[in-house]
This record gives structure tokens, C-alpha cells and sequence, in this order.
């Protein structure tokens, strides 16, 4: 553990407890601003994970990601929101962490020890060489974690490990390895502050990217937005109203005659045709809303 970079001591945070609040966090936040600089020295790494996992899920595959801690909670916060973000089937992310379900709220720390623990949790999710296994450790030395990958990667799926410490063991157990190397913690060893910052954006990275590959996404727009209640209804509406110039109450009327489905909506409106026929050039092109408008378009011909 003392020659990992995230359980080092800072010397720039040294005497952080005898100062007044604002400098506190003004030495915090310093702290933070290296984190996206960290990130962008792996983007070659994460471009190459993004078009990994883009290919698996083509085939019929399954973003996985596995962690202990604040690593494995990170992991099932990016994962729970891509169904309502890209309007996705709720099983192609997946999450799993440590300690099940008890340890996102509370801490379950000797569920990361056992590295057997980590194959039988993926194990338990039929994870096959269609899958995408992503680990994420900190540390980089999380048995759990490396149990898990050693497993993935001896069936065949991809592994990609997240950490923060170069040359850790993890960076061995992996296909692809991205390691943001955060450096000291402000607080030491407090790995839920740049570690986990760092994490949390490279997961972004990873899920959005990956959507906007799969063609989730329409321009710069959450076009498959699941409009499921008031407030993404709106969203809907607002979403629709900035892509055709429509005014929000017509866009609303336009959505509800496409029974609140967004991509079907935006195809009506830039080709003229129904809803039956939007929602079958859709079936036709997986959903992607670009594909669908050339197929209309190139019918109409």
C-alpha cells in the first residue's frame, strides 16, 4: 500500500486541519482541477475501450461493471442511468458491487478480499465473451475486482480495468487498462475524492460515448429519453422543439401523436410520414434516428 500514489501523503494539503474553512476548500478544490488533466492523458485508452465495447454490444453483448466501494458505487450509479438517459434496455449496463445491494449504503468492507467472490458474482449474471467487464479499483490491488476480470477475461469477454495507480496489478488482469493517475489525496488515502472523481468522469466517458456510437443519441440530443413522467415529458417537448422550431405546445401535440415517443416524433417531423411508418423505419435501422430518415428518404426517391 506505501507505494501506491492514492495512499501517499500530500504535501500541498500538509496542515489542511488548522485552517479556516475557505482555505480548506480552496486547497481541495486546487486539488480537483488536476483530475480532468489526468483523465485526458488516458483518452487514447478510453477511445479504444469505447470501440471495444460498441463492437460487443453490436453482437449482442452486455456492458458489466464490477467494484468494492466507492469504486463499485460509482459503477451502479453510471450504469442506473442509462436506461431513462438512452432510453436503453435495463440489462445491457449492468453493475455489480461488493457486498450486494447493503454496501450502496453502507460500507461492506470485507466483500473486497475475496477475489472467488467476484468470479461467482459474475458468474451469477451468465457473463459470456459477448460481454464487456469493466473493474474498477482505485487502488488497483482490489482482490474482488481482479478475481472478477481474471474470470471475464478466461471466458473470453473484454476486460478493461479502471484504476488510479499506474503498474498496479489490475493494469495485468485486463485487455484494455485506463489509469488516470490522480496522485495524492488531499486527504490521504480518501480515494472517494480525486480517485473517485476521476472514475466517475472516465465512466462517463465510457457509457455516452459508447451511446453515441450505438446511435443513441441524435446530434447532441438525449433523443431516446424515456418521457416517463411530468418532468421528462417536458424534457421531451423542450428536446423536440430545439431540434424542429417548433413552438413546446406544438411539439406536445406532436409527441402525443406519436405516443410519447421521442425518435418516432423527430422522424415525423423531418420526413412528413406517420407514426406506423417512423416506428418501422426505426425497427429497421436499430433504433438509430439518422439511419431511419435516410431509409425514408432514399424510399421517397
Amino acid at each position: 500500500m506505501d507505494l501506491l500514489q492514492t495512499e501517499q501523503r500530500n504535501e500541498k494539503t500538509r496542515g489542511i486541519d488548522s485552517l479556516p474553512t475557505k482555505d480548506i476548500l480552496r486547497l481541495i478544490n486546487q486539488e480537483d482541477r488536476s483530475v480532468a488533466d489526468a483523465v485526458e492523458a488516458e483518452l487514447p485508452r478510453i477511445a479504444e475501450a469505447v470501440d471495444g465495447i460498441v463492437e460487443r454490444l453490436n453482437s449482442g453483448g452486455r456492458l458489466i461493471y464490477i467494484g468494492a466501494g466507492t469504486s463499485g458505487r460509482l459503477g451502479v450509479l453510471d450504469a442506473s442511468e442509462c436506461p431513462p438517459t438512452f432510453g436503453v434496455p435495463a440489462d445491457l449496463v449492468q453493475a455489480i458491487i461488493a457486498g450486494g445491494y447493503e454496501a450502496l449504503y453502507k460500507a461492506v468492507e470485507s466483500g473486497e478480499d475475496f477475489s472467488d467472490r467476484g468470479a461467482s458474482d459474475l458468474q451469477s449474471r451468465d457473463v459470456t465473451a459477448k460481454d464487456v467487464v469493466v473493474g474498477i479499483a482505485a487502488s488497483g490491488r482490489t482482490p474482488y475486482t481482479i478475481g472478477a476480470l481474471n474470470y471475464a477475461r478466461g471466458i473470453g469477454a473484454l476486460t478493461i480495468g479502471l484504476t488510479c495507480n499506474p503498474d498496479s496489478p489490475i493494469t495485468k488482469a485486463v485487455d484494455i487498462s485506463i489509469v488516470p493517475a490522480t496522485g495524492p489525496e488531499a486527504i490521504a488515502g480518501s480515494t472517494r475524492m480525486k480517485a473517485g472523481t476521476a472514475q466517475k468522469m472516465v465512466l462517463n466517458l465510457l457509457s455516452t460515448g459508447a451511446m453515441v456510437k450505438l446511435g443513441y443519441v441524435y446530434d447532441n440530443l438525449m433523443s431516446n429519453v424515456q418521457p416517463t413522467n411530468e418532468k421528462l415529458r417536458r424534457r421531451a417537448a423542450v428536446i423536440l422543439s430545439e431540434d424542429s422550431g417548433l413552438t413546446i405546445d406544438d411539439a406536445t401535440v406532436l409527441l402525443k401523436k406519436a405516443n410519447n415517443n421521442l425518435r418516432a416524433a423527430m422522424i415525423m417531423h423531418k420526413t412528413g410520414v406517420d407514426y406506423a411508418t417512423a416506428l418501422d423505419a426505426l425497427s429497421k435501422n436499430r433504433n438509430i434516428i439518422r439511419a431511419a430518415i435516410e431509409t425514408i428518404t432514399k424510399s421517397a426517391r
